[in-house]
This record gives structure tokens, sequence and C-alpha cells, in this order.
């Protein structure tokens, strides 16, 4: 007998403003052939004034708690992947349980920006393996709009908010590649790599500051790390390439997306797209693709998927899971 971490339910959650990229020709010089033909992005959702990163995540997690059919009392932990949480402290998380009525268990946030969820899903399921947990709420969540610099063209297009969830529940297996749930995780990071992708301020600095980046220096990296992650990730399940049935990546970049496809060898008509509509949503985006992807009948029970991450630090890694 083998414990996994199995998927129960998910949801998701976007502002109600959608902001098309023709709202960005007004106030920096781009255009919307030009912020497609660089990143694939159409549109994106920002939260409203007032809507913070608990909100969002919140009701991403009543929607993933309704897949499920569960109440939140039912819930052990929630572990919340995000960079922009609404106060230093405390965390997000317990804003979310607070908002959830959840007055038992425990919640905490996690923080490797874009990579985020990735590291919320591999703490969550160390919880259920190690017998802390049994069922787990995961989420993303992000109001990235928060940390722009309305006059930098390269970056100001390309995020957007949201949240996304899932929860995890103890299940017993065989042990083997056929079982439901996390068959592998693979986490790495890289400090070295900080000044391509950060954001110029913080609490002990005094200022919120704003996101920088080396766009060209991330894009190198991402295509590179994200294919070997991936496989790494596989390998350790005894899987590869051509297992996937699905990859459910960071949504950051269609080039990005693209270009770790064909290094994996996984055609692109079994990779779950949403950049299109939503940006670059940090640590929100793959839950939300994978709550889009289950609802546009993509992900199915059974369906191997492997979600992967790159983000600020450089932090970086993935997940394979059979849905």
């Amino acid at each position: 007998m083998t414990i996994r971490a199995v998927v129960r339910g998910v949801g998701h959650y976007l502002p109600d403003r959608v902001v098309p990229n023709a709202e960005f020709e007004k106030i920096v010089d781009t255009s919307d052939e030009w912020i497609r033909s660089r990143s694939g992005i159409e549109r994106r959702h920002f939260a409203a004034e007032g809507q913070t990163t608990s909100d969002l995540a919140t009701c991403a997690a009543r929607a993933a708690l309704e897949d499920a059919g569960m109440q939140a009392d039912e819930i052990d932990a929630i572990v919340l992947a995000t960079s922009t949480a609404d106060l230093t402290f405390p965390s997000a998380a317990t804003m979310v349980q607070a908002n959830l009525g959840m007055t038992k268990g425990f919640a905490f946030d996690v923080q490797a920006v874009c990579a985020g969820f990735v590291f919320a899903l591999a703490n969550a399921n160390a919880l259920i393996l190690s017998g802390q947990a049994s069922r787990v709420l995961v989420i993303g969540a992000e109001t990235f709009s928060r940390l722009m610099d309305w006059t930098d063209r390269g970056t100001c297009v390309l995020f957007g908010d949201g949240a996304g969830a899932l929860i995890l529940e103890r299940a017993e297996g065989a042990g083997t590649p056929a079982d439901r749930g996390i068959l592998s995780t693979d986490l790495n990071s890289d400090g070295r790599y900080k000044d391509l992708l950060y954001v110029d301020g913080g609490a002990s600095t005094g200022t919120t500051g704003h996101l920088r980046m080396e766009g060209k220096e991330v894009f190198r990296h991402a295509v590179e790390k994200l294919a070997e992650t991936a496989h790494a990730a596989l390998e350790k399940a005894g899987l590869s390439s051509a297992d996937v049935d699905w990859i459910v990546p960071h949504q950051a970049n269609i080039r990005i997306i693209e270009g770790t496809a064909k290094r994996m060898q996984v055609p692109m008509d079994h990779v779950v797209v949403t950049v299109q509509d939503h940006g670059n949503t940090s640590a929100a985006s793959i839950p939300l693709a994978l709550s889009v992807g289950k609802a546009r009948g993509q992900i199915k029970p059974g369906d191997l998927l492997v979600t992967e991450a790159i983000g600020g630090g450089l932090a970086w890694g993935s997940v394979v899971l059979r849905w």
C-alpha cells in the first residue's frame, strides 16, 4: 500500500474587469499586435479597487469545495501560494481560513513567485504523506496588477489577477505509476539569478516597489529549466514524455509554452493553454489552467498531467500527477 494525495476538486475565480490589449495603447507605446505576437496574450483580468488577494482566493476555494462536494470544516489545512498577500502578516491563507468559517486545522502561505503553486502542491503532498493532514486545500492567488510600473511596456502588459484552487485528499494506491494522485515532485532554485525577475521594494525597504524583469534572459532560462524539471519529475515517477496526456504549464508566455512542449516532444494539442485569456497570473496560473482545462472537457479522470513553472528567485519545479 502506498499513500497518495489525490485531487478531489478544483475551482477558480477571475475578477469581473476584463482588460483587452487595446487598453494599453492609451498609456504606453504598444499595440494589440505587438503584445499578441510576443506573448500570446489577448486580455487579462484586474481586481477591483478594494478587492484583495484573499478575496480572490476565497472565491476559488469555495468553487473547489463545491466541485469536491465538501464543506470547509472537512479540510485540515490550507496552503496558499502568493507573492501579493493582502498584508505583510498575517498570511493570506489564514484570512481565507476565516472567510471559509474554518476554526480548526492550520493555514500558511508559500512564496515562490510564479513557481509558487508547484511549491505549494509539493508541500501539501508532503503533509499528506507524513500524516499531518488528510485533506489539504491548495490555492494560487495573485493581484499582480498592484505591482506594475505602468510606464514599462515590457512588463505591464503581461500580468493579470486571478485565483485557482484544488483539494488534495489522502488515498491508498498500489505504488505504481497507474495510481491516481501526485506521483512525483521536483523543486529547484538558484538565487544567483535574483536580478532577472524581482520587485524593487518590500517591507524592510519601506516601499511596495514595482516588478522588474530581464525578459530575454528569463525566456532563455525558462525553456531550458522547465523541460529539465519536467523530465526529472517524470523520471522519478518511472514515466516519460510519451506517457503524458496533458502538460499544464505556468501561463507566462506562449513562446515559452511552445518551446517547452517542443523540448519535451509533446504536441501542442496536449498542452492546456489559457494565457490568451488570463495573461500571466503568477502562482494562480496553473490552478486556473487546471480548472479551465477540466471545465473545457480536456482533463479527464485517469489522465497523466505534468505541471511546471518558473519564477523569480529563480525558482522552478514540476509535479507529475494522475487526475
